[in-house]
């Protein structure tokens, strides 16, 4: 497999980032997770333009798009799959053991790793932790993740694929590599960007195309909505079935697999919406 790496198509098992690496040492980066089907990636436009933003946000320098394009195609080329995770990773690059930033630049690694479809439904559990909506990284992509691992390990001891946050002041914020949906009389709603989500790339073309509503939603919104689905880049719109114990029949229900073919049809045809 090839992966791009200063600058060039390395070989992914001869590659090597420093260990002093900002991006590995405190988190100290950013990233982009691009659907790529038949060697084309989706979005990618929109992905690039927020890892621009999320770099802004940790005061890295503007990644340089020429370069992170020419990086997409290459590594596509170099490994062709039906359906792929393309991962752009931009970090602070060699720097000292500690919060403070080195003189040498950023890294910028692009990979592709092949994946396949999401089922149609699936589980999700709450966890007890919160989303901080003020905090100084809130709504950047970043690369440290360990909270998301964390929950996301919570959620797969009770079968689940997704666990679900609430923020601070107890509403309804996101999942650890999603956003969340639900339906309440019969109209789409998703929690809105200043409750500390992500804004997410499928959750905004989601809202764009279904006409969904940005509301403040409490956290047990999810004990009475009608129909509850996700939206992440390669999950794309999945219905729950089931939220902690409370199970929902028939899932995907109207709404959403109305949802669910209006992002299929729109998406297949725009690459680059």
């Amino acid at each position: 497999m090839k992966i791009w790496l200063d600058g060039g198509l390395q070989d992914s098992d001869s590659a090597r980032v420093s260990v002093f690496d900002h991006g590995l040492t405190v988190g100290d980066g950013v990233f982009e997770t691009v659907k790529a089907q038949g060697g084309r990636p989706f979005a990618l436009t929109r992905h690039l333009d927020r890892l621009t933003r999320s770099a802004r946000g940790l005061g890295l320098p503007d990644p340089d798009l020429d370069e992170v394009r020419r990086a997409c195609a290459a590594v596509l080329e170099a490994d062709p799959v039906p359906l792929g995770r393309l991962r752009i990773t931009y970090t602070g690059g060699y720097g000292p053991l500690g919060s403070d930033r080195g003189e040498h630049g950023p890294t910028l690694v692009v990979a592709l790793g092949a994946t396949t479809r999401r089922a149609d439904t699936t589980a999700v559990v709450t966890v007890p932790w919160t989303r901080n909506e003020r905090g100084a990284v809130t709504g950047l992509k970043t690369t440290s993740y360990a909270e998301n691992v964390v929950a996301l390990a919570r959620a797969h001891e009770h079968g689940a694929t997704e666990a679900l946050f609430g923020n601070t002041v107890g509403q309804l914020c996101e999942g650890t590599g999603s956003n969340v949906f639900v339906v309440l009389d019969g109209e789409i709603h998703t929690p809105p960007l200043h409750s500390g989500c992500l804004a997410g790339i499928t959750r905004a073309l989601a809202v764009e195309w279904t006409g969904a509503h940005e509301t403040d939603l409490p956290l047990d919104v999810l004990d009475r909505a009608e129909e509850v689905f996700l939206t992440s880049t390669l999950r794309d719109v999945q219905a729950v079935h089931r939220v902690d114990d409370r199970e929902l029949p028939g899932a995907p229900g109207p709404v959403t697999a109305k949802a669910m073919r209006v992002f299929e049809e729109r998406a297949g045809d725009d690459l680059d919406p």
